[in-house]
C-alpha cells in the first residue's frame, strides 16, 4: 500500500503544483446573498458546505490538496461541525488529499481520542468507524512525546499522515519557539530534531516521511535552516499571501528537485469573489486565484532548482 506522504507527492507530481487550498471558510467569506440567509447555524452549515463543495469542484483539477480548518466550523455548531465533516469526505471522494487542521494535542487517553477522530477508528459496540477520515492531521508536540505517541501508533496503523508543529508562521512564534536552550539549540529546532526522529519509521520512496512538519514561509532564515537540518521532513508550508510570505521565501524550504513541501493558501482564494476577481462567481474566482498561485509558486521553486 502506498505511504500516506508518497500519495501526496505523487499527486503534486501529477499536477505540477505543490500547493493547497484552505477552506478555513466563515460567514464572512461567502457572496452576499447567501450571507444574509445565515440567520442561524443550521443554514449556516448548509451554505458553508456548498461553498466548500462548490469550490473544491472548481480546483479539483488542478490543485492536489484541501486543508480545512476546525475552528471555523467549530463555531457553528453542531452544524457547523456536519459542514466540516462533509467537506473533508467530498474532497477525497473527489480524489484530493484531505488534511484536518485541528492542531490537537494532549496526554495519553485523550491523544488517543483525538487521533481515533481524525486519522483511526472509534470504537462503538462490536465494531470500529471513522469519524472524520481524514489523510493528514495536523499536530502540536509542545506537551512532549506522550501526547504524540498515540497520533504516530494510528499513522501506521490506518497508513496516515501528521504535520507536527515546528515553526509557526504568527509573528509571535518566536517569544517561545526561538528561545535558545542550554545545549544551544532554538526551542523550534529541538522538536524539529524529534519530529525527525518520530518520522523515520515511515519514510517513503521520495526520502520524505509521513511524519511531516509544519514550517512558515514568514520567517525566511528560519526556514532555510530547518529545510537544510531536517532533510527527510516534508513540510506544510503556512503564510503565503494574505499572511505576507512571498513565493522567493517559500522556494527555501523545497529541495534541490523542487521537492519537500505543499503551501497553503486559504483567505486569498475563498475571497477572490470579493477582491481580485470581483465579479466572478466565487467558484470561477477561486480558480483563477488558485491557478496564479500554482505559476508564482512553480516559478519560484524551479528558479532555486536550476539556480
Amino acid at each position: 500500500m502506498e505511504l500516506a506522504i508518497d500519495a501526496l507527492i505523487s499527486k503534486i507530481e501529477e499536477l505540477d503544483n505543490p500547493t493547497c487550498v484552505g477552506l478555513d471558510t466563515c460567514i464572512e467569506y461567502l457572496p452576499q446573498k447567501w450571507q444574509e440567509k445565515c440567520g442561524n447555524f443550521e443554514d449556516a452549515g448548509r451554505y458553508i458546505r456548498d461553498f466548500n463543495l462548490g469550490i473544491i469542484d472548481a480546483v479539483a483539477d488542478i490543485v492536489p490538496c484541501v486543508k480545512v480548518q476546525i475552528a471555523c466550523y467549530e463555531m457553528y455548531g453542531a452544524e457547523g461541525m456536519r459542514a466540516f465533516a462533509d467537506t473533508i469526505s467530498y474532497a477525497r471522494q473527489k480524489g484530493l488529499i484531505a488534511i484536518a487542521d485541528a492542531k490537537r494535542n494532549d496526554i495519553g487517553g485523550t491523544a488517543r481520542c483525538y487521533s481515533a477522530a481524525f486519522l483511526g477508528r472509534a470504537k462503538l459496540y462490536g465494531k470500529e468507524l471513522p469519524t472524520f477520515e481524514s489523510d493528514f492531521l495536523t499536530v502540536n508536540a509542545y506537551l512532549g512525546s506522550d501526547g504524540v505517541k498515540p497520533f504516530l501508533e494510528d499513522v501506521g496503523r490506518y497508513n496516515k499522515g501528521i504535520f507536527i508543529l515546528v515553526k509557526t508562521s504568527n509573528p509571535a512564534s518566536g517569544e517561545l519557539q526561538d528561545r535558545r536552550l542550554e545545549d544551544g539549540r532554538t526551542l523550534f529546532e529541538a522538536v524539529g530534531d524529534y519530529v525527525m526522529e518520530w518520522g523515520k519509521p515511515f519514510m517513503g520512496k521520495y526520502g520524505y516521511s509521513s511524519v511531516g512538519a509544519v514550517v512558515g514561509c514568514t520567517h525566511r532564515e528560519q526556514a532555510e535552516s530547518l529545510r537544510k537540518r531536517l532533510r527527510g521532513l516534508f513540510f506544510l508550508i503556512p503564510g503565503y499571501g494574505a499572511q505576507g510570505g512571498k513565493a522567493e521565501d517559500i522556494a527555501v524550504c523545497f529541495d534541490e528537485l523542487g521537492r519537500g513541501g505543499i503551501v497553503n493558501s486559504s483567505r486569498a482564494i475563498l475571497t477572490a469573489h470579493k477582491n481580485r476577481f470581483a465579479g466572478m462567481g466565487f467558484d470561477e474566482a477561486a480558480r483563477e486565484a488558485a491557478l496564479l498561485m500554482r505559476e508564482d509558486l512553480t516559478r519560484a521553486i524551479r528558479g532555486k532548482a536550476n539556480g
